[in-house]
């Protein structure tokens, strides 16, 4: 980053510190300690460093933590109180599993055998790519390590396969197709389950400081539906708005061969991934009979990938993506529990309350559904929409009358779909959009088009299916 440009981003948040302080000096409202109005201070500052990044996340967050503790807003125990949370846990444990799959192959292997059984169609490869993101979900709870690490290479080589120096537009139209198909994937299967992205268990935590407790089996279950209805419907949407200038092709199959080739017969550490795999679901989706959270059963495929030799401590002690997170997250889960807990939500809640008085139920929940998703096109972090909004807007919506885990729910759900609205809302959209095959005017239609057609599914399916589940 230029010296100029940091400079300008630096006193962009000094200004930012100023101004918010100025506030709180002069016209802070009444009814709120000071106590509270130090951590909003602190916490909008953060959220302008983490959007601005003047610094790495992590550096940002320990910045967060130091102001807590020199200002007397907090003490050292309650500024790293973050990094206890299992939930924190969940999501570095996760990444560490991650590692299995992508430095074993099996992720890659299974890709590239779908692509050898529906890879001749256009169409058929692209839900050949869904179907391995889908699977790989679960486990890999980085967006950029599914999508940029996994997909992207995969697609990227199968891009090329269309690429024709005479006929540009060709080669753009099928890259095109395929790189929206695979990002918006991505965005799909990150809403589906927890352990899909980072900023999910966020959401679990903020609900969970309220009393609203979400699991992975109920999470997993409630998405289901409307999940895979959306990723059935996804590629075929995309297909007539902006369809691939060559639908037919025996080149993909024959890549697929080629990589396989190249992949060898199966390992005994790919079994191994395999058998760690299935015990895991087994366990995420049953697990809680028998007392197992779902941060247990992630430490124990862990070990069972450590003692294995799938996975070396090594490979663990060098993930600076999941030390990165582990930093910059619990320090969000510690500022966020905070600003429930000195009254700021509470209080931003009851202003809101009162400016939607007289509103039917029904109404509110719909301006605020929309005014949630929609908003996303001011951030470049799912985490840091949640972190923002989150907790105000899941008050409102139990305010509203909406069933309190059925509204964490869908706060959760919106969270993340409204990431596929632009080329910066999730950190795989960079990798995806980078390829080059598609304007940014395009892709933001082809965004706000499938931001419609994801509304539809999930009220009309979702609604349905969580009655049959008996959330409201």
């Amino acid at each position: 980053m230029k010296p100029a440009h940091l400079w300008k981003k630096n006193l962009t948040l000094l200004m930012l510190f100023i101004f918010a302080a100025t506030i709180w000096k002069i016209a802070a409202p009444v009814g709120l300690t000071d106590k509270a109005w130090h951590v909003f201070i602190i916490f909008i500052t953060t959220i302008a460093a983490l959007v601005l990044n003047p610094l790495p996340m992590g550096a940002v967050a320990l910045l967060c933590i130091i102001a807590c503790v020199l200002t007397n807003t907090l003490s050292l125990a309650e500024g790293l109180s973050g990094f206890s949370d299992s939930i924190i846990w969940l999501v570095v444990f996760a990444f560490f599993l991650s590692n299995g799959f992508i430095k074993t192959g099996f992720g890659s292997r299974i890709a590239y055998h779908l692509i050898l059984l529906v890879g001749k169609s256009t169409l058929g490869l692209s839900y050949a790519l869904v179907i391995v993101d889908f699977m790989l979900a679960p486990f890999i709870p980085s967006v950029s390590a599914r999508g940029g690490g996994i997909i992207f290479p995969i697609a990227q080589s199968l891009c090329k396969s269309y690429t024709d120096e005479t006929h540009i537009g060709v080669s753009a139209r099928n890259g095109g197709f395929l790189m929206k198909v695979c990002f918006q994937s991505n965005v799909i299967t990150s809403s589906m389950f927890i352990t899909a992205m980072a900023a999910n268990p966020l959401a679990v935590k903020l609900a969970l400081d309220v009393g609203i407790e979400i699991s992975w089996s109920i999470w997993a279950l409630a998405a289901l539906v409307p999940g895979i209805l959306s990723l059935i419907l996804m590629p075929l949407i995309l297909y007539y708005l902006h369809p691939p200038a060559i639908k037919f092709s025996t080149s993909a199959p024959q890549i697929a061969k080629e990589k396989l080739r190249e992949l060898g017969g199966v390992s005994w550490q790919e079994i191994i991934m395999l058998i760690t795999f299935m015990i895991i679901i087994f366990l995420w989706i049953y697990g809680s009979q028998w007392g197992l959270s779902a941060t247990t059963v992630a430490l124990l495929g862990l070990c069972i990938l450590l003692v294995s030799r799938v996975v070396h401590f090594e490979d663990i002690l060098a993930d600076k993506g999941a030390w990165n997170t582990f930093i910059w997250f619990g320090t969000l889960m510690m500022i966020s529990g905070f600003l429930a807990q000195v009254g700021l939500i509470s209080w931003v809640r009851d202003k809101l309350d009162y400016s939607l008085f007289g509103i039917s139920p029904t109404i509110t929940i719909i301006i605020l559904s929309i005014i949630y998703f929609y908003i996303h096109y001011f951030f470049a972090s799912a985490t840091t929409h949640i972190a923002v909004l989150f907790p105000t807007f899941l008050a409102l919506f139990i305010g509203s009358g909406m069933p309190p885990l059925l509204s964490a729910l869908i706060l959760s759900f919106l969270s993340i779909m409204s990431s596929g609205l632009t080329h910066y809302g999730l950190s795989s959209s960079p990798i995806f959009f980078g390829a080059g095959y598609m304007s940014t005017k395009t892709w933001w239609y082809l965004g706000f088009a499938m931001s419609i057609v994801y509304s539809i599914i999930w009220t009309l399916s979702g609604s349905l299916w969580w009655k049959v589940l008996g959330l409201w």
